[in-house]
């Protein structure tokens, strides 16, 4: 049987969340959410959502929601913020006590997003937070970078493919070591450019080719896909994805 988990983006509605230069939490969220649980459809995880558009529901409503859906696993995605921008940055992951399958999701998805560049603050005990203290399953709550930190926004916005597949590598992580899953056999490699014209995958291919970077391109759907190496882990995607942005390329994780 299919393990479900609830995945609720923060805020909502009349509620922003954290604010910064017309920036909304509330909007970040709903669009990790959505980017997350596709991944975990994929993987054969049945998904649901307190929502998927901007509508508010206060978080007792979203615990009871999830008690009355009886899923597994709660995953509430949050951007953090701090009373001074700029002056803390990184993720970190929430639970009611630090202890079982809870506390080794959060540390795993902390570890998975670490990878990508964050500052891994750690896993803490909320046990006053409702969507933690009010659901009867596992649930965990992950800030995904300060929002008033232009550090982490750049990461969130530059790597967000990838942020939500480390988020989602987590979760997936966390049900294999426990015997949830049956382990994957993903492979991970990372794209540099999708062209319709060949001519101009070609170049980039060459271009990457001359920087020792081991670039192929492939053809699906129309499109030429100019892609770099195929890694077992997402580790070793990120970094390549790093050693390519810092040559000036716009890449993505791409699962294969």
């Amino acid at each position: 049987m299919p393990y479900s988990i609830m995945i609720d983006a923060g805020h909502g509605g009349r509620d922003p969340g954290a604010v910064y230069n017309g920036r909304q939490e509330k909007d970040d969220t709903l669009a990790l959410a959505l980017a997350v649980g596709e991944i975990l459809q994929e993987r054969g995880v049945d998904v649901l959502y307190t929502r998927t558009t901007d509508v508010y529901e206060s978080p007792y409503q979203k615990a009871m929601e999830a008690n009355e859906a009886g899923v597994d696993f709660f995953v509430s995605l949050h951007r953090n913020s701090n009373p001074t921008p700029n002056s803390a940055s990184g993720v970190e992951s929430l639970v009611y006590d630090k202890s079982g399958i809870k506390l080794q999701m959060a540390e795993n998805i902390n570890e998975q997003l670490e990878t990508l560049g964050f500052v891994n603050l750690g896993v803490k005990e909320r046990p006053g937070l409702v969507v933690l203290r009010r659901t009867n399953m596992l649930a965990v709550l992950v800030e995904a970078g300060f929002i008033n930190s232009d550090t982490d926004n750049q990461l969130f916005d530059d790597h967000f493919d990838s942020i939500a597949l480390a988020i989602a590598e987590g979760i997936l992580d966390t049900l294999q070591m426990n015997g949830e899953l049956e382990p994957s056999r993903s492979s991970y490699t990372v794209q540099a450019g999708a062209f319709r014209n060949g001519a101009y995958a070609s170049r980039l291919q060459q271009e990457l080719l001359d920087q020792d970077f081991p670039a192929v391109t492939s053809q699906d759907g129309g499109l030429y896909r100019v892609t770099v190496g195929t890694y077992p882990t997402i580790d070793e995607a990120a970094a390549m994805e790093r050693r390519l942005k810092r040559a000036g390329y716009q890449t993505v994780i791409v699962q294969g």
